[in-house]
This record gives structure tokens, sequence and C-alpha cells, in this order.
């Protein structure tokens, strides 16, 4: 009699889980389409830890919920290894290399250029590169996300929304319910006509805005706040994050859209999923503690789904009710990240002397990561503009 041969994790100690991990992390560079590949060969094809048919279950149930797939799939995968341990363990192995070459990279940023304002031009042209690269982002999540014209509505409204200084969970909330009541026309006009209201009265329409009430000191616990919404709200990608951590960390005059952009574009470069930005914001805005504080929260939900929901996790996702309302909260993810990469273009246009320069960097680096493919489309732009960033004067 033939035996079957199951898919299934190895017997494999703590620590050896761990180094396992920690290597993965060491080679994730690319973002996380690279990240997934790398985990897909090695623990599917290779070691066959679960069959190809699973993983792609459970990667569409990480593409849901909130927080960087490869993450979540790292602390799932060590869930089925050994249990809840071995998922905090494989988490914290993978997410322990980016975080220590962040740490550094913002270290040497504080200390050296932000001090001394060194390499200006060169900074500045890998700012208006990271706004091409997000551009494209917001485009290829889009696609994704936006499959009926109820959603490009969602997207769009939630696009104005922001532009005009509604708070970000508004959008969120109410295109979660509208899409997710969508079969109820009435309730879901109502939702939206509430919600129009609620912006009416929200908004700060006086001269300067929210940002004349919002410059209060960092603290660690605004910044854990800071990070755990960063964290609750990425449906979508990593790049929904960038609005939301930047409300909470620009939009209090902790740092400037200038070091945010920096943030960015250095987690763009890094073996890490894109949103260790936020460990960048928050040693900017206030030292390693704070560093430490915001990428806790940013991390805390990518474990907490898995370790928490593991047995649930696909059922849950399942529902149809709620993965109307998600697929709602992620059309208007799109309009937020998309009006606040306009956000980030108009605060950075002031500071260009050659705006035609500047203008050129920002085409060629979207037309790149538009036409371009591979983990190292990224860095590679943006070690291109900060070679022509040595023409560009601020």
């Amino acid at each position: 009699m033939d035996r079957i041969d199951t898919p299934a994790p190895p017997a494999i100690g703590l620590g050896a889980l761990f180094l396992k991990f920690l290597r993965f992390g060491c080679l994730a560079f690319g973002g996380p389409v690279a990240q997934i590949a790398m985990l897909r060969h090695q623990l599917v094809d290779t070691e066959r830890w679960i069959d190809s048919a699973r993983f792609n279950r459970l990667l569409a149930v990480m593409q849901v919920l909130p927080g960087p797939e490869a993450h979540e799939l790292c602390v799932h995968m060590g869930m089925l290894a050994r249990g809840r341990i071995g998922g905090l363990l494989a988490g914290l192995g993978f997410m322990l290399p980016g975080l220590v070459l962040m740490l550094a990279a913002a270290w040497a940023y504080v200390g050296w250029v932000e001090a001394r304002g060194s390499l200006p031009g060169l900074l500045l042209a890998v700012q208006i590169a990271v706004i091409g690269v997000i551009a494209r982002a917001v485009w290829r999540i889009g696609r994704h996300v936006i499959e009926d014209a109820a959603l490009a509505v969602i997207a769009g409204a939630s696009l104005a929304a922001t532009l005009i200084g509604v708070p970000f969970w508004l959008p969120l909330i109410a295109g979660g319910l509208a899409y997710g009541l969508a079969a109820r026309r009435g309730l879901a006009l109502a939702v939206l006509a509430v919600a129009i209201a609620v912006a009416a009265l929200t908004v700060d329409w006086s001269p300067g805005g929210d940002a004349a009430n919002s410059a209060t000191p960092a603290s660690i616990g605004a910044l854990f706040i800071a990070g755990l919404k960063g964290g609750l709200l990425t449906f979508g990608g990593a790049y929904t994050a960038i609005p939301y951590v930047r409300a909470d960390t620009v939009g209090r005059g902790w740092i400037s859209d200038a070091s945010f952009l920096d943030g960015v574009a250095v987690a763009g470069m890094l073996p890490a999923p894109l949103v260790i930005f936020a460990t960048f914001a928050g040693y900017v805005a206030a030292g390693p503690t704070g560093a430490l504080a915001i990428t806790a929260g940013m991390f805390l939900p990518a474990f907490a789904f898995s370790l928490i929901f593991f047995e649930r996790l696909e059922a849950i996702v399942e529902a149809p009710a709620l993965r109307r309302a998600l697929a709602g909260v992620a059309a208007a993810a799109v309009g937020i990240i998309a009006a606040t990469t306009v956000q980030l273009g108009t605060a950075l246009a002031p500071r260009l002397a050659q705006p035609l320069l500047g203008l050129a960097i920002l085409v060629l680096a979207t037309v790149a990561a538009w036409r371009l493919k591979g983990g190292w489309v990224t860095p590679a732009i943006l070690a291109a503009a900060a070679v022509a960033g040595m023409l560009l004067r601020p």
C-alpha cells in the first residue's frame, strides 16, 4: 500500500525556528511580492510545510486582513510548526533584521543628515521619486480592490473628503458600512448622508485647519496609538499605512513631510515589510523609545490576528457581510492614499528651485515603477534619483 505524503512542518526546535525566519528576514528585499515568493519557494515548494492550494487560501485571507501579508504568513507558519510561541518567534525573526537596520538608519539620519542639513538636493530628489513610487502603488492596489462602480464611487468620495480635511476614520467607516449595506440601497444612502453631515461638522474650515491645534509633544503612548491605527487600517497593502502614520506624525508637527518621505525611501531599500517606515518616523519624533513604541503598535495587529484567531481566521473572513464591509473599507483606503500622494506632492513643490528637473524625476520614477517588475525596482529607482539629486538645488 502506497504511503500518502501529506505536507506538514518538520519537527523543529524553537531556536531553529527563530533562526530560520531570521534568515528569511535578512533576505526580505523587494517588498511583499518578493517576500511572499521567497516564503512560497522555501516553505511550499522545497520544504513542503503546506500544499500550494492551502498557501493560496491563507494568502487570500492575509490580503483581506490589515497588516503586512508576508509578516502575517510568517506568524501563521510558525504557529503551524510550534503553536503560538512558534508564531511569535517566527514573526519576531522575520521583522528583526529590518527593525535593527531601520533604527541604525534613523540614528544616522538624525545625527548626520538632519542635524547638519547635508545632502539636501540628493534627499529632495529621492523624496520626489518616492511620490512616483507611491502613485504607482495607488494604481496597483486600486486595480485589485475596486471591482465595481460602487467601490469606485467610495474611493472617489474618500479622495475628495480627505483633500478637504475630513479625518481619515470617517471615510473608512462610511465606505465599509455603505458597501456592506449596498443591497439595501435606502440604508446605504442614509449612511452616506450621515457621513456627509458629520464631515461638514468635523472639518475645521478656519485658516490653518487642524495643524494650528495639533502641535503637541510626541509621547510614547501617542506614538504607540499612531502605530496601532496604522496597523489596524492597513488594507490592500503596506502603502495604505502611509496616510494614517503621516496624519499622526506630520499632522501633529512631530516630523516634517520631508523626513517622512525620507523614511519611506529608506524602508523601500531594506529587507523588511514597508511598514517599517513607521520606525523611522517614531525615531525622528521621539528617539529610540518612540521608534520602538510606534513599531510595537504597527506590528501588534499582524501578530494578534494570527495568534488569537488562528483556528477561525479563514471562516471569519469568508463571512459574506464581513467581506463586503472590508471591500468598502479597502476602497476608501485607496482614495485616502491617493489624496495623501497629492498632499505630499503639494508640500514638496514649494521647495523646488528647479521645478522642471523635479518634474522630470517624478515622471521618470513613475514610469519606471509602472513598467518595470521585480524586487530590485524600488531600490534602483531611489538610487537613480539620488544620483540625479546631485544636479537638483533645493
